[in-house]
């Protein structure tokens, strides 16, 4: 046996047998080096637009920087399949959605996913990790379709207006999208900053940019 092919063999096996946390940070090495978080303009910036449904679909396309950010899309994939990083790749190790968005039996989403971010191996976490409904998909999406799926209660989990805004402003898995820990950027601005927009959205009449 050559020493080249018994470098690359000896390499398979570490792989293989390494644990998956430490798959995961190698797979996320490159997504290390983030830009600056974007602000987001607040509720009041959006006064001087007479029109209330043009205000109202504005107030929503600024929404949409979080909404349509790798850390929210990424688990709103258009397919069964999550995605990863800055870059939206496909994840790695290969999982799929399964019951719940909680993984397929035997790779669930708690089998590297922990209670809270694990840095060193560049894992993120939280208590309830899971894929959104395929339902709620954004990937690929139109930020005026995903308005009109999100205020959809056939499709957003039976959320009137008032309970969207609370999942918006107040879930701690939404929240984890500004607290993604090493490796990752924040999605912009802030939860409190993010859930006013949505409140002033729906408040103004819940309006959908288009298309």
């Amino acid at each position: 046996m050559s020493m080249r092919k018994s470098h690359l063999l000896a390499a398979t096996a570490i792989l293989l047998t390494a644990p998956v946390a430490l798959v995961v940070a190698a797979a996320t090495a490159a997504d290390t080096d983030q830009p600056a978080a974007r602000g987001l303009k607040a509720p009041a910036d959006f006064a001087s637009v007479a029109d209330m449904s043009a205000r109202s679909a504005a107030l929503f396309t600024e929404a949409g920087k979080v909404i349509q950010h790798a850390r929210c899309v990424n688990c709103h994939p258009a397919g069964d399949v999550p995605r990863q990083g800055d870059v939206r790749r496909r994840h790695e190790p290969h999982v799929v959605r399964g019951d719940g968005g909680m993984g397929a039996p035997g790779l669930r989403c708690t089998t590297c996913h922990g209670e809270q971010n694990f840095d060193a191996g560049r894992v993120p976490g939280h208590p309830r990790w899971h894929l959104a409904p395929a339902e709620v998909a954004w990937e690929g999406k139109s930020l005026g379709n995903i308005c009109r799926e999100v205020k959809d209660p056939a499709r957003n989990g039976g959320m009137d207006l008032p309970k969207l805004v609370r999942h918006m402003a107040e879930d701690d898995l939404v929240g984890w999208a500004w607290t993604p820990g090493a490796g990752r950027e924040p999605a912009p601005g802030t939860q409190k900053a993010f859930g006013a927009l949505i409140q002033a959205w729906a408040d103004s009449g819940a309006a959908c940019p288009e298309p």
